[in-house]
């Protein structure tokens, strides 16, 4: 499971420490690719498995079904983290969500979130007044 919240700086070669306690549960070959909300996604192996073969189903036809399918694989670049878990942030992704210096690395359960520090904590911010009206709003099911 992928939780918590680091804070850490991108180096000079746009490389960033992934904390040890993520590490294990990304897998050797994770992929970082466009995220939604403002951060960039650094997804398990298994996990883009996943999403890849839920994309692969839907519809050619569904114009929506590709626009997704672009924004998730165009900037999708496989990774492996070195020997101390740098992973490098490529240029255009870098670029399209302004990493620049100070970020922050979020465990969101399944998958690792990578977004601009302020960015990151305007859009908590944003969201943090309407917590109770959101969960209230999603439907749960028991899970034995």
């Amino acid at each position: 499971m992928l939780i918590g919240t680091s804070y850490h700086s991108l180096d000079s070669q746009r490389r960033v420490t992934v904390p040890k306690n993520m590490r294990g549960s990304l897998g050797n070959s994770p992929v970082l690719t466009r995220g939604l909300d403002g951060g960039i996604f650094l997804l398990p192996e298994s996990f883009w498995n996943k999403l890849v073969n839920n994309l692969e189903h839907q519809p050619f036809t569904k114009k929506k079904a590709r626009n997704f399918l672009r924004l998730l694989s165009n900037d999708a670049y496989v990774v492996e983290p070195d020997k101390v878990g740098r992973v490098t942030i490529p240029d255009t992704l870098a670029n399209a969500f302004k990493l620049d210096k100070d970020v922050v690395i979020v465990g969101s359960l399944q998958y690792v979130e990578i977004w601009d520090r302020d960015t990151y904590h305007t859009y908590l911010d944003s969201i943090q007044d309407q917590a109770e009206e959101i969960a209230e709003s999603l439907e749960w099911e028991e899970h034995a």
